[in-house]
């Protein structure tokens, strides 16, 4: 393993110790990019003295306390430095931590700083990816489809823009608060999406850690603005989704479709909790947004004791709704998949056709027209959707389940046939990555059903 795979390896073992460094070298230092680079210097320090030394008893007080030196070494080499006062503080350190305010949790004062509007949304969603989230630069390319050096030269602009204009680096005030929200709950989900089903192919398919982050900070955003219904609904979408896992991925590395899944093995709690909160929503009278409509439909589905006992036309009414709200191609190709489950393959397969000057480098569209044509006999086309779709797939685990899809085409030559509880759609594996649009950030929202 070379010196920079070793890092790598680290870093994804180290996550959460990853973010609480950068917002701690922040806090300090006022410098997401002295911040970062310190953090890199200390996880690669990690590299060559964790093998021999072995993992120290608190990981993450270790690298906090390096990073915090070749910051300050950093510092010192730079002579031309003109601010001896802000060199003398980051040394000496001597003065009480400011006041957190209510929340007292450094990531979320980075994840405001990283989502804050002076900054365009793909530049706020890859910086808290690679800031909050650990991703790293290749991974964080990936989710937004563009090359690692372009991707890179985002990120650095966008920590240019924030020591530029000082951005602060705080909670907002609660008058703030509303204006600011919405962009960061964007930021959250993507956050959680990368952990849902990596963009990766060297990468674990599921990802926990970034689950769990992302549903831990935006329980803190709730705890925050209790009464706002987006924020409710986005944490009841995670914890519905995330009641999932344990059932999503096979032992021998293949992820489960939603209708083959085990529901025995879904986390009774994080569903109670999340049909709670969307329940509380609905009784709110007051109009759902997005989130709230996607939490919504994946309640449906955890209210299912099988696949078969899924009220389709629910799903479907409810992503009409949604289509009204965020009419994008790929909220159309979610709806068309349900569609199919209620209408049939055919009328389905006529909206994905719809959608192919938009999508034609999606894996998802792909997938979807495969199993469509599947169902439909027509063996020869779904090959060649099959083989598209396995072509774009971004995740080792995703491969596998396509593949074999794709390889027992040869066991029918006429239209599928189903029965009662058998899952009939194949399409979504287990959550389509989606983006609504460029302007959205990147190619990884999906609605969490399957």
């Amino acid at each position: 393993m070379s010196a920079s795979d070793a890092r790598e390896a680290i870093t994804r073992a180290h996550r959460e110790e990853w973010a609480r460094v950068v917002a701690t070298l922040t806090r300090r230092f006022g410098d997401l990019d002295l911040a970062e680079e310190a953090a890199a210097e200390a996880f690669a320090t990690a590299v060559e003295r964790w093998p021999a030394d072995g993992v120290p008893p608190n990981p993450g007080a270790w690298l906090t306390t390096t990073a915090n030196r070749k910051a300050i070494d950093r510092i010192r080499r730079e002579n031309k430095r003109d601010d001896k006062q802000r060199e003398a503080l980051a040394l000496h350190d001597d003065d009480p931590p400011e006041p957190l305010g209510a929340i007292e949790d450094q990531r979320l004062r980075l994840i405001f700083t990283c989502c804050h509007p002076a900054l365009a949304m793909e530049a706020r969603t890859a910086l808290t990816l690679r800031m909050v989230g650990g991703l790293t630069m290749p991974e964080i390319a990936r989710a937004f489809l563009v090359q690692e050096d372009a991707m890179g030269r985002r990120i650095t602009r966008a920590k240019a823009k924030i020591k530029a204009a000082r951005i602060p680096y705080r909670v907002p005030s609660a008058e703030d608060l509303p204006a600011r929200v919405s962009g960061v709950l964007a930021v959250l989900f993507l956050v959680f999406n990368e952990g849902y089903l990596a963009s990766g192919p060297d990468t674990d398919p599921v990802r926990p850690d970034l689950t769990a982050e992302a549903i831990r900070l935006t329980r803190l955003i709730r705890a925050l603005m209790p009464d706002d219904g987006e924020v409710a609904g986005l944490l009841a979408l995670m914890l519905l989704i995330e009641a999932r896992h344990a059932a999503r991925v096979s032992a021998r590395g293949e992820l489960v479709p939603l209708g083959e899944q085990d529901r025995g093995l879904w986390d009774g709690a994080l569903i109670a909790e999340g049909h709670r909160l969307v329940r509380e929503r609905l009784a709110s009278g007051v109009a759902p947004g997005r989130y709230q409509i996607l939490a919504a439909i994946n309640a449906v589905h955890t209210s299912a004791r099988e696949v078969g006992d899924t009220d389709w036309s629910q799903i479907v009414a409810l992503y009409d709704q949604l289509v009204r709200l965020d009419p994008s191609p790929i909220i159309a190709l979610n709806r068309a998949v349900a569609v199919a489950e209620l209408d049939g393959p055919e009328v389905a397969l006529a909206v994905v056709d719809r959608l192919g000057d938009t999508l034609s480098g999606y894996r998802a569209y792909h997938a979807a027209r495969a199993d469509l044509l599947r169902r439909l006999g027509r063996s020869h086309e779904s090959l060649t959707a099959y083989d598209r779709a396995i072509e774009l797939a971004g995740n080792a685990a995703e491969t596998v389940f396509l593949t074999r899809r794709r390889d027992q085409l040869g066991w029918c030559s006429g239209p599928a046939k189903m029965t009662r509880g058998e899952p009939r759609s194949g399409a979504v594996v287990d959550g389509f990555g989606a983006a609504s649009g460029v302007a959205r950030g990147p190619r990884r929202y999906h609605d969490g059903v399957s």
